[in-house]
């Protein structure tokens, strides 16, 4: 019997052994459990009339009807919130991102033969996405926020590399290296998680062409950062595009962290450049605010400006403190706005954050931040 405190699934997915594998990785999480693994969205249908789960996790790919369609369905109805589980293709990626469009709240990557390792930090990142989807306020028909979800506790990793300090990444900043910053352009580093796919877009849609150089952390997973990308420089107007070690930092460009891969801000003299790296999971991330955060103090300082945006958890909480303490300003996306006012509110608990506002204003404090 169900738990009244327990995180219910409902997955949907045509491939019984993508059924079977999610339920036991779903079912091995704390105060987590599947109520219903169906094989389409008819009989997803007919298990919504007698039971509604917390979360869905439904396939993208599927035969009698595609996952989007019944998503569309699903949040004209009965809207509750919804992962997706794709595969690692071009087309998976893009129907995903698709689904965030229309009201899903997260992607998941579809479980696939992998090391030990690796299986454990899907099924971390499996965990914490259903945790995550669970406290989320998901978008009603008429493009609104539903109200706040219950917060309930958070679902512990199975591994114990879940939370690391982005010490085992780089070095803490020195004091001395961020006195002797020089002037230079002004930057954005930005850093999101749940909900943020959309709050990405908002702010950079307002950002002008000669707008400080961006760069930007979205957890989300490998290959489907490439995709996103694309989306966002073809409605911007500035350049969006997944970063690659070497690029430069440039006005009018928005770099974001490669899926699975660390970014780290560098400077040589007065121009910035990225390196994208592998490395261990930081605050259970990979890519982490926290990462290239710590490296936007060490390397920016007062140049810089921090936006941490909607999303679960404490990723960038330390970190911008960090940039707070360098000379950055700093700014939160409100509770009203965020899909999961989390990492804002670890931000702001930590000290780092100098203002907190709503995702529409974020942008242009920003750019007045900058000229000024």
């Amino acid at each position: 019997m169900s738990d009244s405190s327990n995180i219910t699934v409902m997955i949907v997915d045509d491939s019984a052994t993508a059924r079977r594998i999610l339920t036991d990785i779903v079912n091995r999480g704390k105060n987590m459990e599947v109520i219903a693994a169906v094989a389409d969205p008819y009989e997803a249908v007919a298990q919504l009339k007698r039971i509604t789960p917390s979360v869905m996790i439904l396939d993208v790919q599927m035969p009698r009807m595609d996952g989007i369609t019944f998503l569309k369905k699903l949040m004209a109805q009965h809207p509750l919130p919804v992962i997706m589980c794709s595969s690692f293709t071009a087309e998976g990626s893009e129907t995903s991102l698709k689904c965030l469009e229309n009201g899903a709240v997260e992607i998941i990557a579809k479980p696939r033969s992998a090391t030990k390792m690796d299986m454990l930090e899907l099924e971390m990142r499996i965990h914490d996405v259903i945790q995550s989807a669970a406290m989320a306020r998901v978008r009603s028909r008429s493009g609104g926020l539903t109200a706040p979800a219950p917060t309930r506790p958070a679902a512990p990793s199975a591994t114990a590399r879940a939370k690391l300090s982005p010490d085992e990444v780089l070095l803490p900043p020195s004091a001395s290296t961020v006195a002797r910053i020089p002037p230079t352009p002004k930057i954005i580093a930005v850093g999101a998680s749940t909900g943020g796919t959309d709050a990405i877009k908002a702010f950079l849609e307002k950002m002008p062409p000669d707008c400080p150089g961006i760069v930007m952390v979205q957890h989300m997973p490998e290959h489907f950062t490439a995709s996103f990308a694309d989306r966002l420089n073809a409605v911007c107007s500035i350049k969006v595009r997944e970063a690659k070690s070497g690029d430069l930092v440039e006005p009018g460009l928005a770099l974001l962290a490669p899926g699975s891969h660390h970014m780290l801000l560098r400077r040589s003299g007065s121009r910035y450049t990225v390196e994208v790296r592998e490395g261990p999971l930081v605050s259970r991330h990979r890519p982490s605010v926290d990462v290239l955060f710590r490296s936007v103090a060490s390397n920016a300082g007062k140049n810089a400006i921090g936006v941490i945006l909607t999303g679960m958890g404490d990723d960038g909480a330390t970190c911008m403190m960090e940039m707070r303490q360098a000379g950055a300003f700093n700014i939160a996306q409100d509770r009203d706005t965020c899909v999961v006012f989390g990492m804002p509110a670890e931000a702001i608990k930590c000290g780092g954050v100098h203002e907190t506002l709503p995702l529409e204003k974020i942008a242009a404090r920003a750019l007045a931040v900058a000229k000024g």
